[in-house]
């Protein structure tokens, strides 16, 4: 017990001593947490004109603490000097101001709607690198002196700091959270919400204290007992490593190469996608596993060390040509440009186990940082590169056709083929929805509209059967009501129907000319919805929307069309009596289907209903 609870009072201790180690780092954290509780305490009317400064400033601090960490530690293990750690401090706070004034003059952008700009996805994906390289730094730095650490037992000494942290700050929250509800609920029943924010933020900031806290004294010359306590891995991480995970990333392996040999037989049968994130798991997983095991002496650590980067390789190239056909098939996306970067890291990565060993950990991740700085530069970052690959793509579908001459846009004089339509619609569909992408002066934004493409191009988008659906995958077609405006002067009544929430059925009463004229909209329990109007008692339309929904089903099958804006023509039904004429606009019309099940649900959601006597 007494070992238990001096240990608890190392961390603290440790967390306190933080302060003084990485004064920049605690300075941005705390910094970090100010902003945050001013957010909490402002409410979003007041806080809407700020928010683009207040993100500027909550990721300027956040780099700021991840960046003075791997300068402070620089500074400690390499020179130890008063000089060389005050600058290494006052570095951390340049790059804060540096951080700031580059997100809040260059990284802001307008999203439609939005009244005051946001970070960019592109701004924040470069401060995200950034960070990202100054963490794999810091681990590096940290693995010095030779003679007592390396990479590999730096990079397990961060993890075991981040899940420590990790625990005592879920620990302390849910202590902190019960101790206020209970206050709450027993003496001041008036208490606000945002107190529970402002717990979550302290608790969010001794969290950080306490990862920092946890790491060994790193300054020239000191030998610190306890870095070697906070290197060594304990018996359960042995377990769990090389008893556990170890087994299931060799399961894959096998998995992975009997595909490759199914490819070699039958050809590719899996989408992409899908292989891509599979890819990912085992690269990145499997890297990430190997640097943890690399002390491991046990037969099947040691089995892993030896098969893995070979296994590895062997599944790339079968990898590889998944994508040479990808790229044929559909250009470069942000898929495929993800996929070639994992693809280089798991190649050179598996190649550098092979010579270099143990020794290679430390220079996979150098390539990591590398890779991931290459995928934010301006013309061939992730941005950039698939972009140019779609519109290369575009404009030499569309010269094919005859349909661009001289960057401009014009309707095919005669519908292309099928798969034409279909490429076409799918690089439209990418470019339309890029964002941060420089696209020529030809192609308008919304062309990405079904009413706006069909108006450009003379057809409407075509998505063609996707060959790998299997059963129990959930297969759905989702289409909005484009903004536009609606010529409605021949109708004199505009109802809303709003359903009751659980009743499906809503009921509306119009006083026309010739009496009342009762309106039911009621919603099977498949979805589909029927409507029935009565004119004083007597009936005059009484129909379910079966025949419409089959009509979209057919135009938009399922698990093709995917999420769309569909045309207004699509998006209305008529119906027309002597009493009446009726139009009915529907803002969102979703069918899913679940083969596994064998059922498909369908949401119909009536935006407006127009009604006008007849003479």
């Amino acid at each position: 017990m007494n070992n238990f609870a001096q240990s608890i009072s190392n961390i603290f201790k440790g967390a306190i001593k933080a302060f003084r180690t990485f004064p920049a780092s605690i300075g941005s954290a705390l910094a970090f947490a100010i902003i945050t509780a001013i957010r909490i305490q402002l409410d979003w009317p007041q806080q809407e004109p700020f928010n683009f400064l207040f993100n500027c400033l909550h990721w300027s601090f956040a780099m700021g603490a991840i960046f003075s960490m791997a300068s402070i530690t620089a500074a400690q293990s390499r020179f130890n000097t008063s000089k060389d750690i005050l600058i290494s401090n006052l570095l951390g706070v340049a790059v804060v101001v540096v951080t700031f004034l580059g997100l809040y003059l260059f990284g802001g952008t307008e999203l439609p709607g939005s009244r005051y700009d946001v970070i960019s996805t592109l701004a924040a994906a470069r401060v995200s690198v950034a960070m990202f390289v100054s963490m794999i730094a810091f681990i590096i730095l940290a693995g010095y002196p030779k003679d007592r650490s390396d990479f590999t037992s730096s990079f397990f000494m961060t993890h075991k700091s981040f899940f420590l942290a990790l625990i005592y700050g879920a620990v302390i929250m849910l202590g902190a959270t019960g101790v206020t509800r209970a206050i709450q609920s027993l003496l001041y029943h008036a208490m606000s919400g945002k107190v529970y924010m402002y717990i979550g933020t302290v608790v969010g900031f001794l969290a950080f204290s306490i990862f920092i806290g946890y790491f060994p004294d790193f300054r020239k010359g000191a030998a610190d007992e306890h870095r070697g306590i906070a290197q060594k891995q304990p018996r359960f991480i042995e377990i769990l490593f090389g008893y556990i995970m170890i087994p299931i990333v060799l399961a894959l392996t096998v998995v992975l190469l009997i595909w490759a040999g199914k490819t070699v037989l039958s050809g590719m049968q899996v989408p992409f996608v899908r292989l891509s994130v599979i890819s990912a798991v085992y690269t990145i997983g499997g890297l990430w596993l190997h640097a943890m095991v690399t002390g491991h002496e046990s037969g099947l650590a040691k089995l892993y060390r030896r098969v893995y980067p070979i296994a590895s390789m062997v599944i790339l190239i079968f990898e590889a040509w998944a994508l040479v056909n990808q790229l044929q098939y559909s250009g470069l996306k942000l898929t495929e440009y993800i996929f070639i970067l994992i693809w280089i890291l798991a190649a050179v990565g598996d190649v550098l186990l092979l010579v270099k060993k143990s020794k290679a950990h430390c220079m996979i991740a150098v390539l990591a940082c590398i890779l991931a700085v290459f995928a934010v530069l301006p013309a061939v970052g992730y941005y950039a590169l698939p972009v140019k690959s779609q519109v290369s793509r575009l404009e030499t579908l569309l010269v094919d056709e005859g349909m661009l001459n001289d960057d401009k846009l014009t309707p095919a004089a005669a519908e292309p083929d099928q798969d034409v339509r279909a490429a076409i619609t799918d690089a439209v569909d990418y470019l339309a929805n890029a964002p941060d992408a420089k696209l020529p002066t030809w192609f308008d934004k919304d062309l990405g509209q079904s009413d706006v493409f069909k108006t450009k191009l003379g057809f409407e988008k075509t998505w063609i059967e996707d060959d790998y659906s299997e059963p129990g995958e959930n297969l759905g077609t989702y289409l909005s009501l484009p903004p536009a405006a609606i010529d409605i002067s021949g109708y004199r009544w505009a109802v809303n129907l709003q359903d009751e929430y659980g009743k499906g059925e809503a009921h509306a009463t119009v006083d026309g000319e010739r009496g009342a004229y009762q309106i039911y909209w009621t919603v099977s329990n498949t979805g589909i919805p029927s409507i029935k109007i009565l004119l004083d008692d007597r009936l005059i339309i009484e129909k379910d929307l079966n025949s419409y929904i089959d009509a979209i089903s057919n135009k938009y099958p399922p698990g093709y069309a995917g999420s769309a804006e569909a045309t207004f023509e699509d998006m209305s039904l008529q119906l027309d009596t002597a009493e009446v004429d009726v139009l009915l606009v529907f803002s969102n019309i979703d069918i899913s289907v679940d083969p596994t099940n064998d059922t498909i649900y369908y949401s119909v959601i009536l935006k407006d209903l127009y009604l006008r006597e007849n003479q």
